[in-house]
């Protein structure tokens, strides 16, 4: 016979009815925060959007500070698993890079409320405490990652040697990240045209003098 844990399941130490329950109530929050702005985001919104009350929402994440940073978290790890997959699918620099940057953007659109709420807690999004519950430790460490590969083929060759990896993985990050503010306001922003010319783009700023049509 069964036990009662193995009949619902469990996923780290919660029932498949807490983890759904969890899902529901950071979706409403995602959808709550991308239409209205953090701001106006408050628990007693996002609870009716969940349609749950503020308890239930207080009895899985203690608190909204604890809610929004698992809304953070989720994506960043979401993002972490779609990207990577597709870069590892490419053997050359070249290949990585134009993955890098159509992944980063083919993502946004297809989790456009994730985005857009994420950048309006990275914004306006503090604690209790006053302090910002968007961890920019997130950012860095993917800037970094991505100097870390425009180095590595630098080295190999097959990038030029003479650009600043670092500059460049900033440059690349900073046209990325100005996207969700535009697709704020141009919902109908072709993301797979955008992708394509950033792509060619950054692969004529760090390829040798050759051009695309070339590569």
């Amino acid at each position: 016979m069964r036990s009662e844990n193995s009949a619902t399941g469990q996923e780290n130490g919660r029932t498949f009815i807490e983890t759904a329950r969890r899902a529901q109530i950071m979706a409403a929050a995602i959808d709550t925060i991308a239409e209205l702005g953090y701001g106006q985001a408050s628990l007693a919104r996002i609870a009716k959007t969940a349609g749950t009350s503020k308890g239930v929402i207080l009895y899985h994440f203690g608190g909204k500070d604890d809610l929004i940073r698992e809304v953070v978290s989720e994506l960043s790890a979401n993002g972490r698993a779609y990207l990577v997959p597709r870069l590892e699918a490419e053997p050359t620099g070249t290949g990585m890079l134009r993955a890098y940057i159509q992944a980063n953007l083919a993502f946004i659109r297809e989790n456009r409320n994730h985005v857009l709420a994420a950048v309006e807690i990275a914004l306006t999004g503090r604690s209790t405490d006053g302090s910002p519950l968007y961890d920019m430790s997130i950012r860095e460490a993917g800037t970094a990652a991505l100097r870390e590969l425009l180095a590595h083929f630098q080295g190999t060759g097959e990038f030029r040697g003479d650009f600043d990896p670092l500059v460049m993985a900033l440059a690349i990050r900073a046209a990325l990240d100005a996207v969700p503010a535009r697709l704020a306001r141009d919902p109908g922003l072709d993301l797979d045209h955008y992708g394509r010319e950033l792509a060619d783009l950054f692969q004529i700023a760090t390829s040798h003098a050759k051009s695309v049509e070339e590569t």
